[in-house]
Order: structure tokens, then sequence, then C-alpha cells
């Protein structure tokens, strides 16, 4: 997602992109001599941007997104909404007006997912058959088949599940605006980074306008199109993550990123902008008379001696030697694995981090559908690193 500039100064409300924030002059004291626990900050984030808040703790990140949606009330400064503040509305009308996502997801119990992803629809008074197909929609949309979770309660979801349909109910009432407090860190890495992707894509699907709180360098240049680094309840730095890598805006920024800012910018590369390897695909239920007819060709050409098998759809499903192709009269799919299976929108950060727990040659690279686009090993990764100009 690449990042826009900011809104320029000065636009009236007709002139601002749905979903553009400003944040002007914000602060927050919670008595009158204490020191500011947000100071003076100023910052815009562009419609359909992610901007991500970080610092240590007590850094005023999280003040400062729970007085977007007036959770805490500004002492001053102003907050702006497509243009308009957000004191010109209740804050029940603001918050319906609001995506919220939190760690502890805060699904209702006695509700079903489908009744808890309806919420804020029924608020708005949506009539219950464009609720219905919202509601539908959206949980398709996650990953969750309807029928077979709609009807469930929260108790019965795995954790990830529930963070699905906590992100599924933010977005219900098409919100212009979403809010995310550390929204994945409740949750185990590997649930975590499925999670992210996830988000990723739908915020493909879905463009909104994200505030997200994480205490996570690596999360925050994974997920944001700018990054605001606060300390002591000021921004000391707000960029996008290539630009925050590359150049720190002082040593406090510097030791927050980390000394590995080379290693971290590989999560500003992903998957999908590499020249992937051309995969040696062959149906499983293909006869081998005719793979062996493509192999004598040169038209398949096998990666160490092996093929890889996909299922009618074209998701992979094994990968076989061709040399257990012999004596069989059609391609079996029941042995071997594919594994690492990455989805074209992974970083190369997760994606070599997945080649080598794998110990696998090359990663299998996958579209939205799970179909087979390519490979990728550690030589196409390498040159990406070599050549950052030509991929970021």
């Amino acid at each position: 997602m690449a990042a826009l500039d900011p809104a320029p100064p000065g636009r009236g409300p007709a002139e601002v992109a749905a979903g553009v924030l400003e944040l002007s002059d914000l602060t927050k004291r919670f008595s009158a001599h204490g020191r500011a626990a947000v100071d003076g900050i100023s910052l815009t984030v562009p419609a359909g941007e992610v901007c991500v808040l970080i610092g240590p703790s007590g850094c005023g990140k999280t003040t400062a997104m729970r007085m977007i949606n007036r959770l805490i009330e500004p002492t001053s400064g102003d907050i702006r909404l497509d243009g308009r503040s957000v004191r010109d509305f209740s804050p029940h009308q603001l918050r319906r007006r609001i995506g919220y996502v939190i760690q502890q997801v805060g699904l209702m119990p006695h509700l079903t997912v489908a009744a808890n992803v309806a919420t804020v629809p029924r608020l708005l008074g949506w009539d219950r058959e464009r609720t219905r197909a919202r509601t539908r929609e959206l949980l398709d949309l996650i990953g969750l088949d309807p029928d077979e979770y709609g009807p469930r309660y929260p108790a019965e979801l795995s954790g990830g599940q529930q963070q699905r349909v906590g992100l599924a109910r933010a977005l219900a009432g098409d919100p212009p605006l979403m809010l995310m407090d550390e929204p994945f860190s409740a949750v185990d890495p590997i649930t975590r980074e499925r999670l992210q992707n996830d988000f990723l894509r739908l915020h493909r699907a879905v463009p909104k306008t994200v505030v997200f709180v994480s205490h996570d360098i690596d999360e925050a240049v994974k997920m944001g199109d700018r990054v605001a680094v606060m300390r002591e309840g000021r921004i000391v730095q707000y960029a996008p993550p290539a630009e925050l890598l590359a150049r720190p805006a002082d040593d406090f920024v510097a030791d927050f990123v980390g000394a590995d800012r080379a290693l971290k910018s590989l999560s500003l590369t992903r998957l999908e902008d590499l020249d992937l390897l051309p995969a040696p695909l062959v149906r499983a239920g293909d006869e081998v008379a005719a793979v062996r007819a493509r192999l004598e060709s040169g038209e398949l050409e096998p990666l160490g001696g092996t093929v890889l098998v996909v299922d009618p759809g074209g998701r992979p499903a094994a990968w076989i030697p061709v040399a257990r192709l012999e004596g069989q009269v059609r391609v079996p799919a029941d042995a071997g694995q594919a594994d690492p299976v990455l989805d074209r929108i992974t970083t190369l950060r997760d994606a070599l981090s997945a080649i080598l727990e794998s110990g696998a040659a090359y990663g299998t690279v996958v579209d939205g559908e799970g179909r087979v686009t390519g490979l990728v090993g550690l030589d196409e990764i390498g040159r990406a690193i070599r050549r950052p100009a030509e991929v970021a």
C-alpha cells in the first residue's frame, strides 16, 4: 500500500476525501499540574491509509487513539474526521461512525457470531435483510462460512476466529474510520501473523482509514502506511516505514527501531513485488503419459527432480519426485507436502522465516484464492535485498 502525501492544510470539508483524519495540537492532561499524557500532537492520516501509533509504555499512544472516539475527552486541541470536528457529534453517534477493535475482542458471549456482527447495523436502524446480507458478506470476507459459524457463540471459536469476528463487527456499519488497539497481541505468534495477513488482505478489499496502536516495531513496519513514533506524549517522527528505517529522526527513534533496520526493511516488500520462479505444475488425476510427454518436450521442468501437484482448482497439494510417477496411470495427490505455502502479500521477512523453518528449498506462492502463482527461494529474496529500489 503506497503512502500518500498528507492532506494539504486549509481545505474545507467538501474538499476532504472520505475518511481523512486530522489531529490538531491535541493535548490531554489528567490533572491540572501533572505532565501531559498527550502533549500537542498534530498529524493527518489520508483516506484509506493505516497509521500505526507506536512507542514505549506510557508514551500516550493509547490515550491519543481513545480521544478520537471520545472514550477520553481532550483537554485541548481538535480532532476532525472528513473536516468535521468529532465534538460536533454526540459520543454515541460518533462511535457508530468509527469501527473499534481491541485486544480482548469484546464479543458479547450471549449473542451468536452473526448477532455480534450485526450489532452496529441494528443500532443504525438497518432493516433485517440489509443487516443479514452485510453480516454474511463480512463473515465471508474474514474467511468464516456464515452458515457454519454464524449460529455459533464466541466461546465455540478459537482466539484467532474471535479476533476475526471482532474485525467483522467493527466493519459492519461501513465506518470511514477504524481504531485498532493492539488487536493481535493476545494470540500466539503463528495466529498473529495469519491475522496480520488477513487484515492486510481485507484492507485491500475494503479500504478504510485506520489508526492502529502497537508496541511492536516489526508489526508497525509491516502494517502501516505511516508510523508515528511517540515519546512522553509527543510525536518524535511521523513517516512512511521506509523513511523511518532509512532516516530515523534522532537517537531515540534509531534505538527504538533497532540495530537490525536492514532486516526489518524486508517487511517493506511483498512476494507479489518479486519476479517469481515458475512452478513445475501437474494436476492430481492427470494421466502420467501426458505428464511424461511434457517432461520429454521440455515444457515441464522439474525442480530437484520433483514436480508440484495441484488440485483441480490450482491449489498446492504436494511436491512429489518424478520417479514416483513410474508405474502410475494417473498423478497421485495423497503423498508429500507443499509447505511452506505463502500468500502473495507475505512480506519477504516472513517468507524468509517460513522457508528457513521448513527446511524447504522454495516457498509456494498463492493468490487470494489459494491458487499457485509461482515459487520463491533464497536467491529471489537475496536479489530483492540487493535491489531494494527496484522492488520498493
